[in-house]
Parts: C-alpha cells; structure tokens; sequence
C-alpha cells in the first residue's frame, strides 16, 4: 500500500468519526430552544462531554493534516 493509500484511509476515517462526534456533542438542545426560549446556561465541561470536545479537536487536526500532507507529497 502507497502512502498516498494510507493517507486517504486515514483522512477518510478520521472524518467520519469527527462527524460522529460532532453529532454526539448535546450543546444547547434543550426542549425550550425549539420554541424561542435560549435558556442556556454556561457551565464546564466536565466528564464524557470533555472527552468528546477534546477528541473532536484532535481528530479535526489529524484531518486536516492528512489533507495538507497529502496535497503537500508529490504525486
């Protein structure tokens, strides 16, 4: 397998968890903001939700590299 081949499956994976976890993260989605009312309340992030936020920056780097090395190697 190529680099060019690695790279491609690391940047294809790395998406998708990051979309996964994207849509894992709960912010905000109170029954009330559906009907106009805010409602929020900041607070840290403590527990899973830290964990989440952290690895969801984490694997947008590692995407975002895996990009940029792949257009950066010559073809």
């Amino acid at each position: 397998m190529t680099i060019d081949g690695v790279l491609q499956i690391i940047t294809i994976i790395s998406g998708i968890l990051m979309a996964a976890s994207i849509l894992l993260q709960q912010r905000g989605a109170s029954l009330g903001a559906g009907f106009g009312s805010s409602g929020e309340l900041y607070t840290t992030r403590r527990g899973l939700d830290k964990n989440l936020f952290e690895a969801t920056i984490v694997l947008a780097v590692i995407f975002i590299l895996s990009i940029l090395t792949g257009l950066l190697l010559p073809s």
